[in-house]
């Protein structure tokens, strides 16, 4: 338990899956998020983004629609990524979205959106601020190349505790004009490593730059419940462990060996934000697959998708987002409510299991379709009945031997299937449990 208080996880992990949406300025230069720092683009050069701004396809209605369809509970919006640019009518700077021809407080009707879809919300606020005068030179920074005594001059005028501050006016606003938020993602710290040259001091930052206890306790009195992730640099006031565009291959713990409440994040293609030219799209079956390893490991996803400049989602993310709902439509009962398999279960190769402790029955995801049986170790004599969950058809089983070469493997349930698999991706075997 956190000294402020913890979220609550529970609908959270009964969930298991949602998008996450990055939208900003850079959906115009289109060549990722980080285009500004990547590319050493100084504000009066990034300007021309901010003056133009206007997302006349604004569709946010349509946004919440494919993302329910694809079987998503929740949301998380970058209402200010790094760039410092916020999607809200914040009173505390000028740098927002009712300043560009848009003129619009996009985050009120984005939020709107989803919740007339019935998904949670969740709100993505960014710890890293490239505009804010404050905010000093580090080494994500899009002047970190500068001389080392230009650098330092400008630093000499900033003051990370007005930042500070700033970024709890901020979420002050987020936390008390928009409803019930259910998670808060921050993003993101990078503490001084231990040895590091006191020379490169002026690189890192982390809990005290961003004044994280005072900030968390803030957050805690005016949304009790939410869910907190863990990139303040405040482990034992996080709720939730974010690891990022990679998959754990087992149910995460803390040091102790308690299991963590987590979620991975990831993305269609490389990119968060809209990236025109981005060429390493995940094919749908890659996408399915990710839900599946994840939730078979209890994590959630975070699937993102980054909207043009003009507002609505391409082409691409569509296709997904269309090929996830396909697949709920028919398995979305091996995701919702459950998690990882008791150990005493091992799926076979190029399978995962998920298991939902409710209803006591065990799902076999099969990414890889086997010719004619597949022998499940640990499961002789646990299973009264076993069907097809995309269409509820029967599937025969057996132990013990038939003949020679189907012989069960002791210990093990033999599933017979027919040979040709049934359409569509990563078929579910459902199996009631005894």
């Amino acid at each position: 338990m956190g000294k402020y208080g913890k979220g609550d996880t529970k609908w959270f992990q009964h969930d298991r899956f949602g998008m996450f949406i990055h939208w900003g300025l850079y959906s115009m230069p289109a060549r990722h998020e980080w285009f500004k720092s990547r590319s050493f683009v100084r504000d009066e050069d990034y300007q021309i983004y901010f003056d133009l701004f206007n997302p006349d396809l604004f569709a946010p209605k349509a946004w919440a629609k494919s993302a329910k369809a694809a079987g998503m509970k929740y949301f998380v919006i970058t209402t200010k990524h790094h760039e410092g640019f916020c999607l809200w009518d914040s009173q505390y700077t000028d740098y927002k979205i009712t300043n560009t021809p848009f003129g619009r407080d996009a985050l009120r009707e984005i939020v709107d959106a989803f919740r007339a879809e019935g998904l949670r919300v969740g709100l993505y606020y960014s710890l890293i601020d490239w505009h804010h005068p404050d905010f000093t030179i580090d080494q994500n920074h899009p002047l970190r190349d500068l001389p080392a005594k230009e650098r330092d001059k400008l630093n000499a005028a900033k003051d990370m505790h007005r930042y500070a501050q700033y970024m709890r006016d901020q979420v002050t606003e987020l936390l008390t004009q928009y409803g019930k938020i259910d998670i808060l993602w921050f993003d993101f710290s990078y503490p001084k490593p231990e040895g590091a040259d006191p020379a490169d001091d002026w690189k890192w930052k982390g809990k005290d730059d961003w004044e994280s206890e005072e900030l968390v306790k803030l957050i805690r009195s005016l949304q009790p419940g939410i869910i907190l992730d863990n990139r303040l640099n405040l482990p034992d006031e996080a709720d939730l462990t974010t690891p990022e565009q990679y998959l754990p291959s087992q149910p995460m713990v803390d040091a102790d060996g308690k299991p963590l409440v987590w979620e991975g994040c990831h993305t269609f293609s490389g990119s968060w934000g809209y990236h025109r030219d981005e060429t390493t799209w995940k094919t749908p079956k890659q996408c399915i697959d990710l839900l599946v390893n994840l939730v078979s490991a209890g994590g959630n996803l975070l699937m993102n998708v980054g909207p043009t400049s003009r507002g609505y989602l391409d082409y691409r993310a569509e296709e997904r987002l269309a090929a996830y709902a396909e697949w709920m439509k028919f398995n979305s009962r091996s995701i919702y409510g459950c998690g990882p398999a008791p150990a005493e279960f091992v799926p076979p190769q190029d399978c995962r299991y998920t298991y939902d402790p409710e209803t006591k029955r065990l799902y076999l995801h099969l990414l890889v379709w086997p010719f004619k049986s597949i022998h499940l170790p640990g499961l002789a004599g646990k299973v009264k009945y076993a069907q097809l969950l995309q269409d509820g058809s029967e599937i025969l089983r057996r132990e013990g031997a038939l003949h020679l070469a189907a012989t069960t493997p002791e210990g093990c349930l033999t599933l017979d299937l027919p040979v040709p698999p049934p359409p569509g991706i990563n078929p579910v075997i459902e199996l009631f449990l005894k």
